[in-house]
């Protein structure tokens, strides 16, 4: 295998419980395949810190330190920044995640030529969080074609040059990785899963919750506001238009004038469709020149 063609990202917080479990294991499966691994703690109250830099002196690992918690999303950015591998994978600071499925990711990517495999989890996810994985998935179909089941898995393989590039433009939360999948499906990425295994968590306290859906649904508005605005505001339009026809008609035809509500709610549905191609046109010219860089990563690779 190819020496340093990848680096490992393991965003951590407050993970005390669980990084003695699988840390020791990790660094030295990196170690064995010429891996790069970052470990970012991400401004942890516990004693986090003092785990990880007991690894400040390993080989091939590198320990940096947010003063303050930042979010998932803004420690990965925060490891990408020091990421010069070709591949890199993140992998969630849980123990969770059973990193020897990382060579099968590696290999799936170099073999299909993909940019972004995304570890599907099987199973190991919580009746709540399931439904929860579903009506996220289900919103950001409505709004975008997408093909991938587990948009929300923190185990992905990405191509470098990508995730650089889109990294930037994604939220500092844990919605970063839904958001960043919806990035590589929308800049006609080669986007791939593969299943991995997940293990029960053996201690410390999972930091998704309702919040954390409530902005992924706003970050994937906001996603699809970039990409396709009109796929918003273009049925805004029709709805109000519709009603505010069916509204007026009747109202005509019985010979009692033009009503003010109806004549609203078109003026509305004008409005919108206005809004839309305004808003479609300035998102075109925001992403001509990420297309513009996308493509050229894509056809050089």
């Amino acid at each position: 295998m190819e020496k340093n063609k990848l680096t490992v990202i393991v965003p951590i917080y407050n993970e005390e419980d669980t990084l003695p479990l699988f840390l020791s294991e990790l660094v030295k499966y990196c170690q064995t395949n010429d891996w790069f691994l970052i470990l970012v703690d991400d401004g942890s109250t516990d004693s986090s810190d003092e785990i990880l830099y007991s690894y400040k002196e390993a080989d091939g690992v590198k320990i940096i330190n947010h003063k303050i918690n930042k979010g998932y999303g803004a420690a990965i950015k925060t490891a990408l920044r020091f990421t010069e591998t070709p591949w890199v994978v993140t992998v969630d600071g849980d123990g969770q995640h059973d990193f020897h499925d990382i060579d099968s990711l590696l290999i799936l990517a170099e073999e299909e030529c993909a940019d972004l495999v995304v570890g599907k989890r099987c199973e190991g996810s919580g009746f709540l969080r399931s439904i929860g994985k579903h009506l996220i998935r289900s919103f950001a179909k409505l709004l975008m074609p997408i093909n991938i089941h587990d948009l929300n898995s923190g185990f992905k393989l990405y191509r470098t040059e990508l995730v650089k590039l889109f990294a930037p433009i994604c939220p500092d939360t844990m919605s970063f990785s839904d958001i960043i999948t919806l990035f590589f499906i929308n800049q006609k990425c080669k986007v791939l899963e593969y299943p991995i295994h997940i293990k029960s968590r053996q201690g410390g306290k999972s930091t998704i919750n309702l919040s954390t859906a409530f902005d992924t649904v706003v970050n994937i508005l906001n996603i699809s506001m970039l990409f396709n605005p009109l796929r918003i505001f273009l049925p805004l339009s029709m709805l109000f238009f519709i009603i505010g026809l069916a509204w007026g008609i009747p109202i005509v035809l019985a010979g009692r004038g033009v009503s003010l509500g109806s004549l609203l709610l078109i003026i509305c549905s004008l409005v919108f469709l206005s809004i839309g191609l305004i808003a479609s046109q300035l998102s075109s010219i925001r992403l001509d020149s990420l297309n513009d860089k996308s493509n050229s990563i894509s056809f050089h690779k």
